[in-house]
């Protein structure tokens, strides 16, 4: 059975990452208090980041950025999701979230 953390980001009791995502005290943090479900949200937010700020990772003003960021993605006041919010592999099939479907402009006449 996976380890179980009371996730603050996700507002649920979820499974938790199997070790600390690295080494020090933010990792450590999220590792007590962050679920994989919510770590792995990382990802697609930290590339957002790098490409609107234009950051080099070979710079290390930019990683210490890029770790305040990510303190604030899970930690910060306005870390936790929306009131309702369902992850989208539990909103398939229950109506919840949106449709990946249709959404484009009307069709061209000729």
């Amino acid at each position: 059975m996976p380890r179980m953390v009371k996730c603050v980001k996700l507002g649920r009791e979820l499974p938790g990452l199997d070790k600390p995502p690295f080494p020090g005290p933010l990792g450590q943090r999220i590792y007590e208090h962050i679920s994989k479900q919510a770590y792995d949200m990382w990802p697609a937010q930290s590339t957002l980041i790098i490409n609107h700020y234009g950051l080099n990772m070979a710079d290390p003003e930019a990683r210490k950025i890029l770790r305040e960021q990510m303190e604030e993605f899970f930690f910060g006041s306005e870390a936790k999701m929306p009131e309702g919010w369902v992850p989208e592999e539990e909103g398939v099939g229950t109506g919840a979230g949106q449709s990946k479907k249709g959404g484009g402009g009307a069709s061209r006449k000729k």
